[in-house]
């Protein structure tokens, strides 16, 4: 490169962080740019995230540098008869919220691009569910996302290249370098995401529990006020509730389970999975002014939206009438046996039972079996004993099957113990 047009030096900006005197907008910019286009190196990557993680950002500087990722690549501009929003969850066991709310949320007069991730580690992913559908496409180009959007009110899809790409490298190095734990970094790899899809309102879903990313209650608020206060800093109106995630949400843990979960609560099914997805859409809906949440579950008006999404995006027209028509089944099926009252569940280890069975991944490339997890898991407090397991695994082997039962029976503690805690810990605005 000519001395007339020098290659911008990152190194200020790292060592500015790094001595505690934080991070403006055009360090942050300059940071952003060089990780979209390589001008910045993994290996002073890899120096700012640990800068980050150690010395922290104030708000300004997680605003500067939530918007400068959002900033990396396109950001999409909507023109729709009605507000745009959308809901993140920060992972978790049964968590199967997406595929309500989307549909739900449509109902009444807002519209959902949904840019949803695939499971890593112990949690499920969105994509992964839809893609057990047989044809289901979440690689949209975005003339196609726009159309199903626009004609249906809501569409769930992968995120393109173009989309924060100076995330998408960020999140590689953050995992190399072993700077993950870092609020101020996830708070700006959820956000730059979330508002490069052109949003109004946000409403997001922090865990917080055994199977939770956050298992304590002070770093999930802590969490949860960083999103807040950096979405509203950087002009999208946001609220956030922190949620329990010291048992799985739904009663199944696996992709096509996990289906049959949301058809069944956007059918007239009960429970928590439904509660919450209620109050996360009615959050949704306030936020922008609208109501009728409640009504549009209730009429079956969601599930006839949730269809149209359905086949919009490659699927078949009728799951909902028979979906055990299009899901797959796993060929073997294991009842996990228990006596008494189950008193608490180790989530996460339910999760790692999921991932070990084939419905999970460990590493980005690995491929997922959509028919394999858990159905009926019993909840805290629920009585485990003849005609009543734990859970039913669902496998692609009897030996698969065994070691998932062995896992699962482990997971869960008999006896005595506190009442459940509430579905809704805390709510941030």
């Amino acid at each position: 490169m000519s001395p007339a047009d020098p290659r911008p030096d990152p190194r200020p900006v790292i060592a500015a962080v790094r001595d505690g005197r934080g991070l403006d907008a055009a360090g942050a910019a300059l940071i952003a740019r060089g990780l979209a286009d390589g001008s910045v190196s993994d290996a002073q990557a890899a120096a700012f995230a640990m800068a980050v993680l150690l010395r922290g950002l104030d708000e300004a500087g997680r605003v500067a540098l939530t918007r400068a990722m959002r900033d990396s690549g396109d950001v999409l501009r909507w023109d729709l008869p009605g507000p745009v929003v959308d809901k993140h969850s920060t992972g978790g066991i049964g968590d199967t919220v997406s595929l309500v709310l989307a549909p739900l949320v449509a109902c009444c007069g807002a519209y959902v691009p949904m840019i949803s991730g695939r499971g890593l580690g112990h949690t499920g992913g969105t994509l992964d569910k839809l893609e057990a559908i047989p044809g289901f496409r979440t690689a949209l180009p975005e003339a196609e996302f726009r159309r199903v959007t626009g004609q249906v009110g809501c569409a769930i899809v992968a995120a393109g290249r173009e989309l924060a790409p100076a995330d998408a490298r960020l999140y590689a190095i953050r995992d190399e370098s072993a700077t993950v734990g870092s609020i101020d970094l996830i708070t700006a790899s959820i956000l730059s995401k979330k508002l490069a899809a052109g949003l109004d309102a946000l409403v997001l879903d922090v865990k917080q529990g055994s199977g939770a990313f956050l298992r304590g209650p002070d770093a999930a608020l802590a969490l949860a006020r960083a999103l807040v206060d950096t979405a509203t800093g950087a002009g999208c109106r946001t609220r956030a509730y922190v949620t329990d995630m010291d048992q799985p949400l739904a009663r199944a843990a696996g992709n096509a389970l996990e289906l049959r979960e949301a058809i069944t609560v956007l059918t007239g099914g009960q429970g928590a999975l439904r509660d919450l997805s209620l109050a996360l859409s009615s959050a949704c809906l306030e936020l922008v002014g609208l109501t009728g949440a409640s009504q549009a579950l209730e009429s079956g008006a969601a599930a006839e939206r949730f269809a149209r999404m359905v086949a919009a995006q490659g699927g078949p027209a009728d799951l909902l009438e028979h979906p055990d028509r299009h899901l797959p089944s796993a060929p073997v099926i294991r009842a996990v046996p228990g006596h008494g009252r189950v008193a608490a569940i180790d989530t996460e280890a339910l999760g790692h039972a999921v991932v070990a069975l084939g419905g999970g991944r460990l590493h980005a490339r690995d491929r997922i079996d959509p028919r394999v997890g858990l159905a009926q898991m019993l909840r805290i407090g629920e009585e485990a004993g003849e005609g009543r397991p734990l859970a039913l695994v669902h496998a692609a082997s009897e030996a698969a099957a065994d070691a998932a039962a062995a896992t699962v029976a482990a997971a869960y503690l008999l006896g005595d113990g506190p009442e459940p805690g509430p579905l809704i810990r805390s709510e941030v605005r």
